[in-house]
């Protein structure tokens, strides 16, 4: 999942997650993330992901994207990078993951030993004259 971070503009501080690619970035009514900016185009910037090379951003025909201040034509990005479009700053980043829970397995993982234990020195206890 990625995540894009909007520094400046009328959406600062907010943060749009995807699942789903493309994204298209845009002031369009069919923009995956709509942005109203001065500078914003209707379909200003796609990104893609190839599972070979990564997330590729593809910036529309005459639109100006710059990457980490480099204008940008087609670019792999990388976590952290700052993405400017007309008068807007944004951040794309790679989303937080979320640490499924264990407590099931850690109990059952216990339950185990300690029958294996208690199996062990009945048998011991079995054996003995």
């Amino acid at each position: 999942m990625v995540q894009f971070k909007i520094r400046s503009g009328k959406k600062a501080g907010t943060t749009f997650v995807t699942r789903r690619f493309p994204v298209l970035i845009g002031r369009s009514s069919v923009a995956d993330l709509q942005i109203q900016d001065d500078g914003v185009w209707d379909q200003h910037f796609q990104v893609d992901f190839h599972a070979v090379d990564g997330f590729i951003l593809k910036p529309r025909p005459d639109a100006l994207v710059t990457v980490n201040g480099e204008p940008a034509r087609q670019i792999v990005l990388r976590n952290g990078d700052v993405i400017e479009i007309g008068s807007l700053k944004m951040q794309f980043w790679l989303r937080e993951t979320r640490q499924a829970g264990l407590r099931v397995r850690e109990w059952l993982t216990w339950a185990a030993v300690a029958v294996i234990s208690l199996g062990q020195i009945g048998l011991i206890y079995w054996f003995l004259p």
